[in-house]
């Protein structure tokens, strides 16, 4: 299993929990909106159309080899329209920075983010780095140069 240390960053509400997988079998773990004090009262509003960097009062250290990509809820997506913009969002492991959520509101209705609610979910995936070179000749494939839709089918 890969450890992912967190930190809590000052000012944020420490009884907000970490990230955690809500099931033995989930791939994704839920991470939570942690507001500024002066936020936690009456949330964030999102209107239609609007977008929104949610803090989660988090900064982590992601072991080198691995990233951290920020995903969407599935239920916050189909019932409120709420998606994020740069899915999957990623977290390079030598980032220590404030994690944010980038949140918007496609939906018709406004939104409010509640501080503790669950925003996102986190997955930490394996990363290989690969050497770019320059060459004038492509190796063939099936396929060659066909963009998008070019197999006619649906």
């Amino acid at each position: 299993m890969t450890e992912v240390l967190f930190r809590y960053l000052p000012g944020a509400d420490t009884e907000i929990p970490l990230p955690a997988y809500a099931t033995a079998g989930a791939a994704g773990a839920d991470i939570r909106a942690n507001l500024a004090a002066e936020d936690r009262d009456t949330g964030l509003k999102l209107a239609p159309m609007a977008r929104v960097l949610v803090p989660t009062g988090l900064a982590c250290a992601i072991p080198h080899g691995f990233e951290m990509q920020i995903r969407a809820r599935s239920g916050l997506a189909l019932k409120h329209g709420l998606i994020l913009p740069n899915a999957p969002a990623t977290i390079d492991s030598d980032y220590r920075g404030p994690l944010g959520v980038i949140l918007q509101n496609l939906g018709d209705a406004p939104f409010t983010v509640e501080h503790g609610m669950r925003i996102a979910q986190i997955v930490i995936a394996p990363v290989v780095q690969a050497q770019f070179r320059q060459g004038d000749n492509l190796p063939e494939t099936t396929r060659g140069a066909g963009g998008y839709g070019h197999t006619g089918t649906h």
